[in-house]
Order: C-alpha cells, then sequence, then structure tokens
C-alpha cells in the first residue's frame, strides 16, 4: 500500500502542512510506504537556509531533513511551482525530485492525502 500525502500550505502560520508530516512519519513508522508532494506555497518547506526565528518558529527544514530516517520514501516537488515561487535546484534541501503533478504521478499511488 503506497500513500502520497501533499502539502500546498506555506510552512509558517498554518498547521495544516505540519500534521501533514506528523501523518507521513507514523505512516513510515509502521512501515508504511509514504511521499511527500509540495505544490503551490507549500514548495517553500523545501527551501534551503530556513530561518523562521523571527516568527517565533522552529525551521521545518530539519524535520524534512529527518524523513529518510523515519522511512518516508521521497520528497517530490511541482517543477512549475518551484518556478513561480523562484526556487531553483541549487535552493531546494537535499533529497528532493522536482516532478510535474498530473495523473501519471497521482495514478501511481493507492492512497493520496490533501493535507493543505
Amino acid at each position: 500500500m503506497s500513500t502520497l500525502i501533499i502539502i500546498d500550505s506555506a510552512p509558517y502560520g498554518d498547521w495544516s502542512g505540519r500534521e501533514g508530516l506528523d501523518m507521513a512519519f507514523s505512516l513510515a513508522a509502521f512501515d508504511q510506504s509514504v511521499t511527500l508532494l509540495f505544490i503551490g506555497a507549500g514548495v517553500n518547506w523545501l527551501r534551503k537556509g530556513q530561518s523562521p526565528e523571527g516568527i517565533s518558529q522552529k525551521s521545518v527544514e530539519k524535520n524534512l531533513s529527518a524523513a529518510p530516517i523515519f522511512g518516508v520514501e521521497a520528497l517530490l516537488a511541482d517543477g512549475r511551482d518551484c518556478q513561480t515561487y523562484g526556487l531553483t535546484e541549487d535552493e531546494l534541501i537535499a533529497s528532493v525530485s522536482q516532478v510535474e503533478l498530473g495523473p501519471e504521478l497521482l495514478n501511481q499511488y493507492k492512497h493520496t492525502v490533501f493535507a493543505g
């Protein structure tokens, strides 16, 4: 069974994305196949060198760097949305693959969860 969790909210100011990340870690901890896909403003989760201390938040970059340790199989980003938000491949954290969001991608997964 494979699950794709889609996050499209900015990394700070909204908890829905963090809930999606927690869901992915929980599924992976129980040996479930899980992949995270970041679209829209969610691609900003994947930006290197975040420093949200000014808004009293911890960087999500550290959480995402632990994803492979927890068993999350892949971190994906919609390539068009990366362009929209000015993210080049060099500005993305390690282990992120850019993909094209569409039926071919979505059909690879048995379950799709939209985490906001």
